[in-house]
């Protein structure tokens, strides 16, 4: 007999990567269709797409011939080509619409909801796998497309189980600040990008942070300096006058942009496209509370090519030591016209809206709201007599046949030690048939939810034992009919 042990591997996770309970996964399940309801009421169709696409198909994450697996997940198949978990929804679109351009009905509305992968360090809350829900429209040139996708976005908010109020939809075009970077003679790409980088973080580090960053420079707390764009004051002014240009209705911020892009072609498009897409979200009746005009949303720096808006969670919830929790973006979308181009080397309009599922469903859940509750109330079946299995299971069946969430238990143990299983199920009833309430005709319901509140509050256990208040015998021809009655009156 040979001494060498067996190999036993460590159960362990690998780094970036999670396992999500049920609890997470019911939250992430509702919300997504509480958005696919949204996407398929506005006539858009669902669209699967594999996990894998083609690494050159992927833009800019295509991996370079030194470092294959750069940004995301890549191995080469037995024909020589690199294939790469997908990094995002919109590429795998945009290779879907190439590929069937010929034979979609454009414009091609889709919605698509799944994981996508990134290679990239992990950390606190930063996942190498998450879960993102995108709807797009391709094929469609104009800003009414766009507007469309400002609305939808907002009315998923609302599917979501926030109140008017409590979100907004944040609305930009990239086109104005081009045209403010064309008045101040800044349209080098170069310098283009080091301008956009610097107010795509007006939030973080404040107008003193960005005005450093359009400047000389900045250096940061732990000592690191960034090189900054060197425009010189004047244009610094511009260009923050340009992203202090937000506040009040979406026609005061047009007003208070037309002057800083009069001088150029470009900008002049993107101020037209937002006066268009305030009349379309009037007329969709979209207010000033659920979409508002902000230029400081530059989002996707070198991605979209017009319209860009995110939604933002305006509700707060406190942590546990009454600290407020900030939840800001939790998605976001604008047009990309250039996309479908590279497959096609034709122009072919594009806008989508996307959101993570995960970020989002955390939210919702901190701040208690609509599709972060918890699963049906769930209803378990004591197995009291072992030789009985199939009429315990032939219960759970019949209470599933009537639309309620059932299951009998099939595991070993007297009836205290099933009662807590049901317990650490988060089971709402139990369902009691022993020897007795079977050749009486009867069967006990257990309400689980209400005894552990009524146990907290009755002090008295005399009265306790003598009430049972939580407990109830029923004729077993009574027992549904009792037990929905038991679901409609614990929700309302």
């Amino acid at each position: 007999m040979s001494g060498k042990k067996a190999f036993k591997p460590k159960a362990r996770r690998p780094r970036g990567f999670e396992d999500k309970p049920a609890s997470v996964l019911r939250a992430e399940f509702r919300l997504i269709e509480a958005a696919v309801k949204v996407y398929d009421a506005w006539g858009f169709e669902p669209l699967q797409t594999p996990a894998f696409e083609y690494a050159d198909a992927l833009g800019k994450f295509l991996p370079d011939e030194e470092r294959p697996n750069e940004g995301v997940f890549a191995l080469e198949d037995d024909d020589g080509q690199w294939m790469a978990l997908r990094y995002d929804l919109t590429a795998p679109l945009a290779r879907f619409a190439a590929e069937n351009f010929q034979d979609l009905a454009k414009p091609f509305r889709r919605y698509q909801y799944g994981d996508v992968w990134r290679n990239e360090k992990p950390g606190p809350g930063r996942f190498r796998q998450f879960v993102q829900c995108d709807a797009d429209t391709v094929g469609a040139a104009g800003p009414a497309a766009d507007a469309e996708m400002i609305a939808l976005a907002s009315e998923v908010m609302r599917a979501a189980g926030l109140k008017d109020g409590e979100y907004v939809v944040r609305v930009n075009d990239r086109r104005i600040l081009d045209g403010v970077l064309e008045g101040i003679g800044a349209s080098d790409p170069g310098l283009r990008m080091k301008v956009l980088r610097a107010a795509d973080k007006l939030d973080r580090l404040g107008r003193d942070g960005v005005a450093a960053l359009l400047g000389a420079g900045r250096k940061d707390e732990s000592g690191d300096f960034t090189e900054g764009a060197k425009l010189p004051d004047a244009s610094i002014e511009k260009v923050l006058a340009f992203l202090d240009s937000t506040g009040g209705t979406r026609g005061e911020v047009i007003a208070r942009l037309a002057p800083l892009v009069s001088a150029s072609e470009t900008g002049e498009a993107g101020l037209a496209a937002l006066t268009e897409i305030d009349a379309v979200l009037t007329a969709l009746m979209v207010g000033e509370d659920r979409a508002v005009f902000d230029p400081s949303i530059v989002r996707g720096l070198g991605y979209y090519t017009g319209p860009v808006f995110e939604a933002e969670l305006l509700a707060t919830a406190t942590y546990a030591d009454g600290q407020p929790m900030q939840f800001g973006s939790v998605g976001g979308g604008g047009r990309y016209d250039d996309l479908v181009a590279r497959f096609t080397g034709q122009l072919v309009p594009a806008t989508g809206f996307s959101f993570g599922v995960s970020r989002f469903a955390a939210a919702l859940a901190a701040l208690e709201r609509g599709v972060a509750e918890g699963a049906e109330p769930l209803v378990i079946v004591l197995n009291l007599e072992k030789d009985r299995a199939a009429d315990y299971l032939a219960l759970a069946a019949e209470l599933r046949g009537a639309g309620v969430r059932a299951e009998a238990f099939l595991g070993g143990g007297n009836m205290g030690k099933q009662l807590k299983y049901a317990d650490r199920r988060g089971a709402d009833i139990a369902v009691i048939i022993g020897e007795d309430e079977r050749q009486n005709g009867q069967a006990t319901i257990k309400d689980l939810k209400l005894g552990a509140k009524l146990a907290a509050e009755i002090e008295d256990n005399r009265t306790w034992r003598e009430e049972q208040p939580a407990q109830e015998t029923v004729a077993r021809g009574d027992l549904v009919k009792a037990i929905l009655g038991r679901i409609k009156g614990a929700n309302g």
